[in-house]
């Protein structure tokens, strides 16, 4: 199975309502900024306050300058903790897990794969990178300007290509791709 794949609108939509509300602005924040999962709830308060700052990447290390809309802004504002924008559940000096975004994920997405409203193993957080790698790839038509929101290396536009057309590769297709290496 695939780690992610692109959702479209209407379904994204769909799970997007359902979340909790804190892990609803986690994926907005992810399908605004493209940012990952992990580095979202790495996020401080002071940082959204600032409204444009500088990220350091968890995975990658790479620093890359984000900015987040007025309107999600005053809402991650209204929720944010002391120190982190999303604050752990039972410690302040700490941030909300990704176990736990995943987890409501999960739940929402299989309450509508059931009615079918949703495709069956498509829906993971790491989804909405994919989402904005689209859109920025629909928006400019440009796939450099999306390696270089997503930060990706110059030398791995194969896997820039993959995100900013994952609306048009089947996951089906790409898992047997992978088994052919």
């Amino acid at each position: 199975m695939a780690r992610s794949a692109y959702v479209e609108p209407t379904a994204m939509g769909l799970v997007l309502a359902a979340l909790q509300p804190a892990n609803r602005l986690v994926f907005e924040v992810m399908l605004a900024t493209g940012l990952r999962v992990g580095d979202v709830l790495s996020l401080t308060t002071a940082q959204i306050k600032r409204q444009r700052f500088t990220v350091r990447e968890q995975k990658t290390g790479k620093t890359r300058r984000v900015w987040i809309p007025a309107k999600l802004q005053l809402q991650i504002l209204q929720q944010a903790g002391r120190l982190y924008a999303f604050e752990g559940r039972d410690d302040w000096r700490k941030h909300r897990t990704r176990q736990a975004v995943w987890k409501d994920c999960n739940r929402c997405a299989r309450f509508f794969q059931r009615g079918g409203a949703v495709p069956k193993g498509t829906v993971s957080p790491h989804s909405a990178r994919k989402v904005y790698a689209v859109g920025e790839y629909r928006r400019t038509g440009s796939l450099d300007d999306v390696r270089h929101k997503l930060n990706h290396d110059a030398a791995h536009t194969a896997t820039t290509l993959l995100y900013a057309l994952s609306d048009k590769l089947d996951p089906k297709e790409l898992r047997e791709l992978g088994r052919q290496r």
